[in-house]
Order: structure tokens, then sequence, then C-alpha cells
């Protein structure tokens, strides 16, 4: 199913076809040289698959295994800088770096997304490169709580968000029809991140320490940022009007559909970013867990959510978007109540199992929501119509991690996972009647949408 136009409508006949086999992709001038006739309609002529489509994708990966990677992970240094560097602090204030980071990250995609539609991706992502490159190293060097806020928190986050921003609103440049597999190959980036981050942490801090371990990371980073940087390269020309139009557009929320969706990625982001901030500190309570389970915690899940962006993304191109995004939420909160509830503080093994099957679930949330997003805008507008889905979702990662933190210290791990489970009860509703608002307000269950 292609966009749907402002009215919020479904357009009554399908795009046309896709006629570039991969490999047919014709080559691309720079930024500066991009013209399309102006007879041809933007969303009719995409490569859905060419080389250099595939290495747009490639750079996008590459850019998010640094960036989103980080975030997946970053509940590994929360729970080390608790028991070192910042042992004197509660686990609630702990968490205020991670929260600002992750915020930043998302929110200021309000202003980066514009930027990308109005200039593309080059200036943004090397400018982004730079500055994420100097956090990595600066995070080195800090002992104190508001050299690791404004390091981490504030640096990170600003420098984060236009790598996130930019890898993922280029993608939406080259695909349309097998965006779904697109924007899940690109996420499996995070995924990468999220898995050998934790082990590279688990591996180098006892032999190297501190300092050295985050500066291995930083040049591991290095290496990424500086071949995404080549690879990366936009198709369409900035919007003509794009330049007269203000950062924040309020007329967006005019769109029912739309505006569900922002409620329910807020409600994902929530329980996303809370789990992953809070499961190590969720271990350190149990006496009965080994002192390393955190690290293997986060490791299996960030190694298990890449087959949760590729497999559901593939699936998604096929029966629809929202559709299939709606049964993963549904799978998620099914094994939250299942596994996590009754059993995670008694057993290893279920700690274990629900961390995987966790893990496949958020991995398909964070690939579907850029392509349920590509779904209601032209693709000239995804970075517009991104960031500001994302500056409102944003506000939850501001809260979630010293919420959770003190939910853990005040009322014990159940009451923490039932606050999750009903957030991601009041999700699933908000995205039925989201589905139901694209459809044009009816309830129809046999749809690809």
């Amino acid at each position: 199913m292609g966009y749907r136009n402002r009215g919020g409508q479904i357009p009554a006949s399908p795009p046309p076809e896709v006629t570039a086999t991969p490999f047919q992709c014709r080559q691309i001038p720079s930024d500066e040289e991009i013209a399309i006739p102006p007879d041809i309609d933007i969303e009719d002529t995409f490569p859905e698959g060419c080389l250099q489509a595939w290495l747009v994708v490639l750079s996008a990966f590459l850019f998010l295994f640094p960036s989103f990677g980080f975030m997946v992970a970053i509940g590994v240094l929360q729970d080390y800088w608790t028991q070192n560097q910042l042992s004197s602090y509660s686990s609630r204030d702990v968490g205020w770096i991670p929260s600002v980071f992750v915020y930043l990250s998302l929110a200021l995609g309000l202003w980066f997304g514009p930027l990308f539609d109005r200039y593309g991706p080059r200036w943004l992502a090397l400018l982004g490169s730079g500055g994420y490159l100097g956090c990595m190293f600066l995070l080195a060097e800090c002992d104190e709580f508001w050299q690791f806020l404004l390091c981490c928190g504030f640096l990170g986050g600003v420098t984060g968000a236009t790598l996130t921003t930019t890898s993922l609103a280029v993608v939406a440049h080259w695909f349309k029809m097998r965006r779904g597999l697109a924007q899940g190959v690109a996420m499996a980036g995070s995924s990468f991140g999220g898995l050998t981050i934790p082990l590279i942490l688990r591996s180098a801090l006892p032999a190297y320490g501190y300092r050295w371990s985050i500066r291995i990371l930083g040049f591991v980073f290095l290496g990424c940022l500086v071949i995404g940087n080549c690879l990366m390269k936009a198709r369409i020309p900035p919007m003509k009007d794009a330049k007269g139009q203000g950062i924040i557009s309020l007329s967006i929320f005019g769109d029912l559909g739309f505006s569900l969706l922002t409620i329910s990625v807020f409600g994902f982001e929530v329980v996303h970013f809370g789990a992953l901030g809070i499961l190590p500190t969720f271990v350190t309570h149990s006496t009965e867990f080994p002192p390393n389970t955190g690290f293997y915690l986060i490791a299996i899940l960030g190694g298990v959510s890449c087959l949760g962006r590729l497999i559901p993304g593939y699936v998604a191109d096929r029966i629809g978007r929202f559709n299939t995004l709606l049964i993963m939420i549904i799978f998620t909160l099914a094994w939250m109540l299942i596994l996590w509830l009754p059993f995670a503080d008694k057993s290893i093994g279920a700690l274990y199992a629900f961390a995987a099957l966790f893990g496949f679930g958020m991995g398909s949330w964070m690939a579907l929501t850029p392509v349920c997003i590509g779904q209601l805008c032209r693709a000239e507008e995804f970075g517009r119509y991104y960031g500001t889905l994302y500056f409102i979702a944003s506000l939850a990662m501001l809260i979630c991690i010293p919420i959770s933190g003190e939910l853990i210290d005040v009322v014990g791990p159940k009451a923490m996972i039932l606050f999750f489970c009903a957030i991601t009860a009041l999700s699933l509703v908000s995205l039925l009647f989201s589905r139901w608002a694209c459809l044009g307000r009816r309830w129809t269950v046999m749809v690809k949408i």
C-alpha cells in the first residue's frame, strides 16, 4: 500500500509497478546535480533494490550501529556507573544520564528531520559523526555525575540525533514497496550494536579498565562512521517549499491516524528503553543471579532483536505494515505476562528466554515504526513526519528510566513489570484506532495496510 493523501484517505488505485530490477539503477549525480523532470512523480520512481540503494542501506546500518546500538546497550554502562564512579547516587539519579541521551537523540529529530528534507544527508551526517566520536572519547575521561550528563547525555544526544534521523530518512528515499525489508536491514545495525557493545565491554572492562574500554568502542565507532559517510547518498532533491516551512508543523497532527500512531510509539518507547535501562539493575536486586547476568541479558536481547527487525520487516511488505506491527505488539505483551511477570525474578532460564522473546518483539517495533510513518506521507516529507512523531515520543525516554528505577527501588520488580504491561496494552489499543483511521474510519480486518 502506498502513502495516503493529506485528507487521510487511501488512494483508490495502487501505485504503478516498479520496472527497475536490481542493479538497473541509473548513476546518481551529486546532491547539487539531482534533477527530476517536473512531469514525473517521485513516488513512482523508486529503484527498489539497485546496487546504490543497498549501499545506502549499508551506510544506514553502519550509522545505526554506534547510535541506536549504543542506546540499546546503555543499560550496561548505567549499571557499571551505579556500582563504580556513581556509587553514591541512586539508580533513579544515574538513570537521568541515559534518559537525557536517548531523549535528545530522538527528540531533536524535530529539527534535524526538516533540515534533512531541506539540505539532504551529507553535512548532517558528517557533522554528527564528528560530534559523536568526540562524545565517546570524552566519555572515557568522565568521573563526576555532571561530566557524564554533559558528555553522554547532552553532547551524545544532540549528535546522535543527526545520525539516527539521517539514517532512517535516507533509506526512505530509495525504497517504497520493499521499504519494510530495507528499513529492517538498516535497523539491524542497532541490534548488532546492542549485541556486540555489551560483549566488548564485558571483556574489556576487567582487562583494560573503564577508560580504555570506552576508547576501544570509540575506535570501532570511528571505522563505522567513516565508511558510512562514504556510502550515504540522497536520491530525492530537497523539497522546493521546504525552506519556507517552519520547523514545527502542527498541521501534521490533523491526520488522526498519525496522531494515534504517535501515542502508540510514545508507549513503545516507555516500555522499550525503560526495560533496556533497568534490566541489568533488575538483576542486581536478586542475589540468586550471577553478577554478569546483566551483560548477557542485554547481549541476548540485542542479538535476537536483529531477527525481529528482518523477519517482521519482510513479512510487513506482504501483509501490511500496520497489520504486522499489531501482531508483534500482541506477541510481546503475551510473553511479558507469561514469562517476565511470574518467573523472571525466580528463574535465570526464564529471564534469558524472556530477554530473547522481548528482544524479537522490540526489534520489530523499532523497525516497523518508521515504515508505518512512511505510509502517512510522501518520501520527501519523511524527515519532517519522523522528526515530529519522535519529538513527542521521545518525552517517554526522559522519564521512563528514572521512573523504572524508582519503581524497582520502592515497590519492587513486580510493580515495575505490571506498569510496563499496562503501557503496552494501551499502545496496542491506540494502534488499533490508528489503523481504523487509516482505513477511512472503518473496521476492516482482511486488508493490507
